[in-house]
């Protein structure tokens, strides 16, 4: 018997929603993303984009079952805020409270859920309908909070630890030295979380970006019971 395709819904840090066999650290949500027979047929839905825990008080889901909200997955905290997605409320309750904290430090209040989610948003996305696309800024490099993913020769570079870290779906793959801190880079990460990160905001990073050779497996620990894909 052939090996099973993977499911599409895996997320990048351009917000891409794809399908690929590794296993991410966290769990997210955009609404209903999927059809009845499993396909994603939009990239979102509501405007709360969250990162969940892939395990929380023995609860089990089925993955992309009729009807409900989409089971999407990320490498690390870092990959979810470059799509754009903030901590769960519920789940992940201690990080969304820093972030909250992070929040009026850096952005201001008010910094309740509603008026979050308005803002990251409005930062993540522009266009309409079919049309819309990642929104994307530029800075110099120098001002530039690690955490934050940055675009270079088409690929998306984590900022950590005094290097660039390239991303893949099964960890950080390369790396190499900063450009000087007055380049300016494309960056990923909203400007929201951009400043919620200038605030002192610790994110969760896979661990291949500690990893000397820049290249481990993808980590399972953690991932939802049942999930085979």
């Amino acid at each position: 018997m052939g090996k099973s395709m993977p499911l599409q819904n895996r997320v990048t840090p351009f917000g891409e929603i794809v399908a690929v066999s590794e296993r991410g650290t966290l769990m997210g949500n955009r609404g209903v993303l999927h059809d009845d027979a499993g396909r994603i047929v939009r990239s979102w839905q509501v405007r709360r984009w969250i990162a969940c825990r892939t395990a929380f008080r023995g609860r089990h889901r089925q993955l992309l079952q009729p009807h409900t909200w989409t089971e999407l997955f990320f490498l690390d905290e870092a990959t979810a805020f470059a799509a754009g997605h903030r901590p769960c409320a519920e789940c992940r309750h201690a990080d969304y409270q820093r972030f909250k904290e992070a929040w009026a430090v850096g952005v201001g209040a008010p910094n309740g859920a509603d008026e979050m989610d308005a803002v990251l948003h409005a930062d993540r996305l522009e266009g309409r309908g079919a049309q819309w696309r990642k929104r994307t800024y530029w800075d110099e490099l120098g001002v530039l909070p690690e955490g934050v993913f940055i675009r270079l020769d088409g690929s998306a570079w984590l900022l950590w630890g005094g290097q660039a870290l390239e991303w893949s779906a099964g960890g950080y793959c390369a790396r190499k030295p900063l450009p000087s801190a007055a380049s300016r880079v494309e960056i990923l990460t909203p400007r929201s979380l951009v400043a919620v990160l200038r605030a002192s905001y610790t994110l969760q990073i896979h661990p291949s970006a500690g990893d000397t050779a820049g290249r481990i497996a993808a980590d399972a620990q953690g991932t939802i019971r049942g999930n085979t894909q």
